[in-house]
Parts: structure tokens; C-alpha cells; sequence
């Protein structure tokens, strides 16, 4: 396992030294487009590290659009750089399939017949991800437009920073020990739900879907271990769901904006750096709980907070 681990890590590295090498800035590829494959790289790299983690993938991307000066120009290539953050959260997708290639197959085998476990863990899965659809199709593009922007994010950023430490004091041998609580096995139907609700924060940018299902699967019942792992399985469906819409929706102007390497780019380092970041969430929750997160989105919002203030952001 950390043979294979340290080995992904060297074709990142050796990639992202490939890529700097070979785009240059003020090449002719980079004043073409909006973005280079150096930039491409380093925000494909954070949506995968920040996907699955408790700190909020999209508010840590919008950030970093905002230093590297990408989607500043109008409306339009706000729309294209959103559209790409959201579309190379596909790498980040197929990475939970990958890894968790058994739970995939058992819930197919189920939706087949051929599995009453199966069934009815695909059943929960699909239960926990309508809330969220449903709001999304009619408010999407409206919490898009006035909730998208750093001081939106610094804001849910704190307050969920909060709210973790909260729930970790609350709940303080469940998040130590991810051991207390029920497994997948003992999901219900109304778990599922209090799940899929407490997704539905997670439209706010900054919230982090992965904060609000942990911790609302927590809340319900579910051991930590239990509630990550049917985070990231709810997270492939949500977010499959999601990249579909924004690609259909925002497509042409996606791909009037940015070239196809910028996107093969970004969707292979989300993909590398999510596996490796679920990999190490596991393991680390197995041990601890989730108060460094809490910290670390306290800490986040302060600096980036400080750096809004002084117009460095």
C-alpha cells in the first residue's frame, strides 16, 4: 500500500515538472486560452485533495481562481470557470468508483436482483441524493450567482469549522474512534434522509458536501467510518449528477474557453489526488476524529479573510 502510494506520487511530481516545462508562460497555448496546464494541474489537484474531505472542495477552487485571475474577466468566463471546477470533479468521481469498486458492484448487483443488501443500500443512496437534486434544479443557478464569492465561503468556511468541533464534543467517542454507531448495515430509510437534508447545505459554497453528510450520518446513528464511507458513495452519484448538468448547460461555453488538454489535465490530477486523499482519510479517522478539520477551516477562514481585507485577494 505505501509502495503503491509513494509511486503515485512520483508521477504527480513528475508530471507537474513535465507540464512546467512545457508550457511556458506567454506561450502561444496560454494567450489562446484562459488557462494553462500548469493551471489546470494545481486546481484539478485541489478539487481531488479537498473533494472528500470536510473543508469544502468548491470554496477551496474558488480561492484559487481568484489568486491565479481565472473567470475574473466577465460574466461569461465566470460561467466557464465555474463550469470547469464543477466538470473535473469527474476525475474525483471516478476515483470513489475505483476504490470502492465492491460497494459499486454490490449495489448493481442489487438494482439486477441479485443482491437484497445491495438493493437496499443503492435505495439509501439514491433516498439521501433527491433532496438535493430537487433544490438544485430549481435554485441552482440562483444560489450560483448570489452565494458564489470569497466572503460567502469565509463565512461557511467558520461556521462549519464550528460546527465540527461542536459535534466532536458531542459526540466525542464516536469521532475519536469512528467504532461507536452503527455500520452501513443498519442505514435506514430515515437515516438516509436526515443525510440527504444535510446535503442539501452543502450548495452554500464553503459548507463542504463531505462536512454536512458525515456529520449529519453521525447525528444519525452511523459510526464515523460508517458515515465517510456513505459520504463518498452518496458523493459519486451527487456529483456525477452534477458534472452532467454543468457540462450540458455551461458545455459550449467550457469548451470556448478552455482547450481539451486543460480538461484531460485537470480531471487526471483530481483523479490521483483524490485516491490518494480518501486513502488517507480512512486510515486517519480510523485513529482520530474530525476536530482538525475544524480547525483547519477556522484557520482558513481567518487568513483568507485577512487577505480579502488588505486586497491581496
Amino acid at each position: 500500500m505505501k509502495r503503491g502510494i509513494w509511486a503515485v506520487l512520483l508521477v504527480v511530481a513528475l508530471a507537474a515538472a513535465v507540464v512546467t516545462v512545457v508550457v511556458a508562460p506567454g506561450s502561444d497555448a496560454r494567450e489562446a486560452r484562459n488557462m494553462s496546464l500548469v493551471e489546470a494541474a494545481v486546481l484539478g489537484t485541489i478539487e481531488g485533495i479537498t473533494e472528500y474531505l470536510p473543508v469544502s472542495s468548491t470554496g477551496h477552487l474558488l480561492v484559487a481562481q481568484r489568486a491565479m485571475d481565472i473567470g475574473t474577466v466577465d460574466a461569461k468566463s465566470k460561467r466557464a470557470a465555474d463550469a470547469f471546477a464543477i466538470c473535473i470533479q469527474l476525475g474525483a468521481i471516478l476515483a470513489v468508483l475505483w476504490l470502492y469498486a465492491g460497494r459499486i458492484g454490490q449495489m448493481t448487483r442489487g438494482l439486477l436482483g441479485r443482491d437484497r443488501e445491495g438493493l437496499r443500500l443503492a435505495g439509501a443512496v439514491v433516498l439521501a441524493f433527491a433532496p438535493a437534486a430537487v433544490l438544485g434544479v430549481l435554485f441552482g443557478e440562483q444560489l450560483k450567482e448570489h452565494l458564489f464569492g470569497a466572503w460567502p465561503v469565509v463565512l461557511a468556511w467558520a461556521v462549519g469549522g464550528g460546527a465540527i468541533l461542536a459535534v466532536a464534543w458531542a459526540k466525542h467517542e464516536a469521532t475519536e474512534t469512528g467504532r461507536a454507531g452503527l455500520g452501513l448495515e443498519g442505514l435506514t430509510a430515515r437515516m438516509a434522509l436526515l443525510i440527504g437534508l444535510a446535503q442539501c447545505l452543502a450548495m452554500w459554497p464553503g459548507v463542504s458536501r463531505s462536512l454536512v453528510t458525515i456529520v449529519g450520518g453521525v447525528l444519525g446513528g452511523l459510526s464515523l467510518v460508517a458515515a465517510v464511507e456513505f459520504s463518498f458513495l452518496l458523493g459519486a452519484l451527487t456529483l456525477g449528477a452534477a458534472t452532467a448538468y454543468d457540462a450540458v448547460r455551461h458545455g459550449e461555453a467550457l469548451t470556448e474557453a478552455y482547450s481539451p488538454p486543460a480538461l484531460v489535465v485537470g480531471l487526471a490530477f483530481a483523479f490521483i489526488s483524490a485516491t490518494l486523499a480518501v486513502r488517507w482519510l480512512v486510515g486517519y479517522l480510523r485513529e482520530h476524529g474530525l476536530q482538525l478539520f475544524g480547525w483547519y477551516r477556522l484557520g482558513a477562514a481567518a487568513i483568507v479573510a485577512a487577505l480579502l481585507l488588505t486586497g491581496v485577494l
